[in-house]
């Protein structure tokens, strides 16, 4: 699943690292023949695997043009984050439209559910987003991750309050803290995701499985509450 947006199923991203002038006044097809190049080379190598070398053959184009275009690996990396944020962001238009019609915890599985059919539907996506989950220790990993951080904060706080609005969410909580906790929870179920043979559940079911606890804690409802998987 391409889970590397901090925006559940998933997240949108924005990365403001983007080409030099030079990159954007070329001709449409150049452009879209180097982006094809990278999109290519990352899906099929790590970030640190990846070389620029590889690109500038597929795109056809001279090396030197390459860093007249992007300053190095990182920006051009980082840019394709942003093309992937974008895309997804185009996907989930529809139920992001949908928000004021469905309560909290229907709206984030929503949002998950789409994200998985975001990743099944743009499979070259996919594999750069795991790649990139494979290697969660890394320097990039971090950097990119910490990129959004405030804008995952910002939503969740949104949404939180909407939910306190509709009687949905508990009033008492701290707004600032459960969104913190929303964001770190969103990074966790990529990693889940990416690792899900060692899970042993599908997709969905990973899903439901961290809503379920979100929804209903760890306590034991003795009255008999919801089952797992009917958040």
């Amino acid at each position: 699943m391409v889970n590397i947006y901090y925006f559940p199923g998933n997240n949108i991203l924005e990365v403001n690292n983007l080409p030099t002038s030079t990159f954007f006044n070329l001709p449409q097809p150049k452009k879209e023949r180097i982006i094809d190049a990278a999109l290519d080379e990352f899906a099929d190598h790590s970030y640190h695997q990846a070389r620029v070398s590889n690109i500038v053959k597929k795109a056809g184009i001279a090396k030197g043009s390459f860093y007249q275009y992007f300053e190095d690996k990182k920006e051009i990396f980082k840019y394709i984050i942003d093309i992937m944020g974008e895309k997804k962001l185009k996907y989930l238009k529809d139920v992001i439209k949908k928000q004021a019609e469905m309560d909290f915890f229907d709206f984030l599985e929503e949002l998950y559910k789409e994200g998985i059919n975001f990743a099944k539907d743009h499979p070259r996506l996919n594999k750069i987003g795991n790649k990139l989950f494979s290697d969660s220790n890394s320097e990039i990993f971090e950097e990119i991750m910490d990129i959004n951080k405030n804008k995952s904060i910002y939503f969740y706080e949104n949404i939180l309050n909407k939910g306190i609005d509709n009687g949905e969410i508990d009033p008492q909580i701290d707004i600032k803290l459960t969104a913190h906790l929303l964001t770190k929870i969103n990074i966790f179920i990529g990693e889940l995701l990416y690792k899900e043979s060692e899970v042993g559940l599908d997709d969905m079911r990973i899903v439901q499985e961290v809503l379920y606890i979100i929804k209903n804690g760890l306590e034991l409802n003795k009255k008999g509450g919801d089952n797992i998987g009917t958040t």
